[in-house]
């Protein structure tokens, strides 16, 4: 599991450039929403995909990890928007 408290700075700064991304193309999925919502959807959606996609034993065949992220979380995205317009 990983400390949180030796996070480095500019892997928080990764964090955030691909939940803005997953936000933003889940956005395009599911529906518009802001910058603020785009973000936070991302970064809830990383969480949802990663915990998802680790669940079942998926691996994503892409060479480029950070590609991989981007792509896991905005299926973990897309999946959130679709939860939240069920509930409400």
């Amino acid at each position: 599991m990983m400390n949180i408290a030796a996070v480095e700075p500019q892997n928080v700064l990764a964090i955030i450039v691909i939940g803005l991304i997953a936000g933003w193309l889940a956005s395009l999925i599911g529906g518009g929403g802001g910058l603020l919502r785009d973000l936070v959807t991302g970064l809830v959606g990383s969480l949802v995909g990663g915990l998802i996609l680790h669940a079942f034993g998926v691996v994503l065949p892409i060479a480029s990890p950070f590609v991989a992220d981007v792509v896991m979380s905005t299926l973990g995205a897309v999946i959130v928007v679709a939860v939240a317009r069920t509930l409400a």
